[in-house]
């Protein structure tokens, strides 16, 4: 009969959690892991239960969501494992032979493929990590979206301002053609007045277009 009273060692109580801890991954009961303890350490399963309840427990919140989380993943597994494998034929399209070429004693074979395991069922994690991965590819394209959207705003404003320039551009030569032509009217004038009188006595006249044309007396 188990009757050990002494104190609880900080080994024992490592092996206390260990072992349980493997009886929650494994899909066992805690009572059985107090029964496993209990043999190790000559103690009765009901003073390991309540080692483990009153005192070891507390430290191992984090260990035992993880184990508990490794026991529905395997039992996720072996649900999946457990069901019938069904397996798929596959059947090629024959044509019919040419009435020409048909033999009724002729044995005609017909190629088929191995069979081929039908592919597992994804798992919950698998598919959130695709989601993630999905999310995260939009989220990249939705910054790439914006970047050519300000890109092609600068554009436009780089092309109105081109438009403003080459307006401004135009104005000036047409200001640069005028002044050319005021100072060779007024080249013209001036020689006119260098010239000898019997020269000037001749009349002149400025044409619409602003150039001047002897007139004859």
């Amino acid at each position: 009969m188990k009757v050990r009273q002494d104190a609880w060692s900080h080994e024992d109580d490592l092996l206390l959690a260990e072992t349980v801890l493997r009886h929650i991954r494994e899909g066992s009961t805690q009572l059985n892991a107090f029964d496993e303890v209990g043999d190790a350490l000559n103690r009765t399963s009901a003073a390991c239960g309540f080692r483990w309840n009153a005192v070891v427990r507390d430290k191992y919140d984090e260990a035992i969501k993880l184990a508990k989380k490794h026991r529905k993943q395997r039992k996720r597994q072996l649900a999946q494992d457990s069901k019938p494998i069904v397996y798929k034929q596959y059947q090629p399209k024959v044509e019919a032979p040419s009435p020409m070429l048909e033999d009724s004693n002729r044995e005609v074979v017909v190629p088929v493929e191995p069979f081929v395991k039908n592919e597992r069922e994804l798992t919950m994690e698998e598919v959130i990590s695709f989601l993630r991965s999905i999310q995260g590819s939009g989220s990249k394209a939705g910054a790439l979206e914006l970047e050519n959207n300000e890109l092609n705003k600068k554009v436009q404003h780089l092309e109105e301002s081109y438009s403003q320039l080459q307006v401004q551009y135009q104005g000036l030569e047409e200001d640069y053609q005028s002044i050319i032509k005021i100072m060779d009217r007024a080249r013209r004038m001036t020689m006119l007045e260098d010239e000898p009188e019997d020269r000037q006595a001749a009349a002149f006249r400025m044409d619409k277009n602003g150039n001047l044309e002897k007139v004859a007396r």
